[in-house]
């Protein structure tokens, strides 16, 4: 059960609580340690320079570690070196859609009517109005399409319309990104399943059979805003092109073998969102004619109310699953909310960036999404993990961070390890990043920020093939080891 906060709590805990300590810079070179007596096991812990040197990552690796009761910097190493942070960059947006949205945010997604409804007839456009919302899925929608029937609608004189003006739309979030990988989908203030689209194929009697399906826990409802073929050739493996009203896909037959599925991304959510709405409707006997989206936002009255999840469950899903899309939208409705009005992504992703240095003290932070999807931001670990202290008071963050197990040296999970930890990782090729909370085997916390990454390595590959760049699996296991035992490495010294 996530613990709920109002936005007012959150405030005045982790911001006013705090204020009147001091956040002092990450220092430029390792601080040596102040272990409390000394034992055999603390003797016999490893130097972190010999752990570095052993994971043989090249590039840059930095760290921090804080004592959250006090703030005091443990131990540092290039702290204040700006790194790309990953996915971590989702612990920064967690914290500031809740400052701006609250823990109980809920979005929301309508059915608006531009005219009056008699005996079940609606003079007018039917409009499907987006709010931002991540979570809104094919089951969602079937709901709606069910609640407008119960409110007495059999009948739409006009069209069915959709408005997802609530965001800026984006095509991608990262452009480096290969066309067909679904962690990099569209945005709009209208999405629906995370903006991906399901493809099955079925080989029988030497030809291939393919759908493409809006598919989620009750339904399978085919679309044609998305379209497949299968092209007789090697690679590429798949190729896209914007066909107007759909997406247009093809995909080599020699990777196809007898059968499969995978998630593609979605380019055209509203158009997605409505060829599905207008299914669910069929199926309780109204017909709607889809029209052009909306320019602007309806005027009419709202007949049917979807909401979503509260943005803490929300949050604790996309920390979990280190969503991208679910990010993104977040962090832009965050910044629609402090300013008034929405921005494109990276004018939002700016904004964030100007509220983490001024609010959490992140001096350095400047970050080009939400997600941490782009290459180019940069958080420091020495600002990041006073961050981390200076809001762990208010129980918000750490909560709906994921459990991160430690491991035994074959790569089974220790679950009886003394040491726990409460974090979010972050992956990018050539990059590994850690930072959370360390609970030490004698009850002491502490905050820490871990960023390991190579850019030699990362320049050297072909980013438009998809392909996995030789040599980064063995490496990422590499940072991941190291990352472990620098977190046992402070547990020993600093909590027994």
């Amino acid at each position: 059960m996530v613990k709920r906060v109002s936005r007012r709590v959150f405030l005045g805990s982790a911001f006013g609580g705090l204020a009147s300590l001091t956040w002092a810079g990450a220092p430029k070179t390792s601080l040596r340690p102040h272990p409390r007596p000394d034992g055999l096991a603390k003797r016999a812990t490893p130097d972190a320079e010999a752990l570095i040197e052993e994971a043989r990552l090249g590039g840059q690796v930095s760290f921090a570690v804080a004592e959250v009761q006090t703030g005091l910097m443990l131990e540092s190493r290039e702290g204040d070196i700006g790194q790309p942070p990953a996915s971590v960059t989702k612990a920064v947006t967690a914290l500031y859609a809740l400052d701006m949205l609250g823990a109980d945010f809920r979005f929301e997604t309508r059915l608006v009517t531009s005219g009056p409804i008699k005996d079940g007839v609606l003079d007018g456009d039917l409009i499907l109005a987006g709010g931002g919302d991540p979570t809104l899925d094919t089951d969602g929608l079937a709901a709606m399409a069910a609640q407008l029937k119960r409110q007495g609608v059999h009948s739409v004189r006009g069209k069915l319309r959709v408005w997802g003006g609530a965001l800026p739309f984006e095509r991608v979030i990262d452009r480096t990104q290969p066309e067909h990988v679904s962690y990099n989908p569209s945005l709009s203030g209208l999405n629906l399943n995370y903006n991906r689209v399901h493809f099955e194929w079925k080989r029988a009697g030497g030809k291939y059979a393919v759908s493409m399906d809006a598919r989620s826990a009750k339904y399978r409802p085919e679309v044609r805003v998305a379209r497949m073929s299968v092209a007789k050739r090697d690679l590429p493996v798949y190729t896209y092109a914007d066909k107007g009203d759909h997406d247009a896909w093809t995909v080599a037959s020699g990777a196809l073998g007898n059968g499969g599925a995978r998630w593609l991304p979605v380019r055209k959510p509203e158009a997605y969102a409505a060829e599905v709405f207008a299914t669910f409707a069929r199926s309780h006997g109204l017909k709607l004619k889809i029209g052009p989206p909306l320019e602007a936002a309806p005027q009419g009255r709202s007949l049917v109310s979807y909401q979503s999840p509260p943005l803490d469950d929300i949050l604790k899903g996309m920390l979990k699953y280190s969503n991208n899309l679910t990010a993104e939208l977040v962090g832009m409705t965050a910044t629609a909310r402090k300013l008034g009005k929405a921005l494109p992504m990276r004018g939002s992703a700016d904004e964030m960036s100007r509220w983490a240095r001024k609010t959490l003290g992140m001096q350095g932070a400047q970050l080009v999404d939400h997600s941490g999807l782009g290459e180019d931001s940069r958080l420091t670990a020495g600002a990041l993990a006073q961050a981390l202290v200076r809001v762990h008071g208010d129980g918000m963050l750490k909560p709906i961070l994921k459990e991160f197990p430690l491991r035994y040296e074959n790569g089974n999970i220790h679950h009886d390890h003394p040491v726990k930890v409460a974090a979010k990782t972050g992956t990018l090729y050539f990059v590994s990043s850690l930072a959370g909370y360390v609970t030490a085997p004698d009850g002491t916390e502490m905050a820490f920020a871990i960023f390991t990454a190579n850019p030699d390595l990362r320049s050297d590959y072909d980013r438009a093939s998809g392909q996995r760049p030789e040599g980064a699996r063995d490496w990422n296991a590499r940072s991941k080891r190291l990352q472990q035992k620098l977190i046992e490495r402070w547990g020993r010294i600093y909590g027994t």
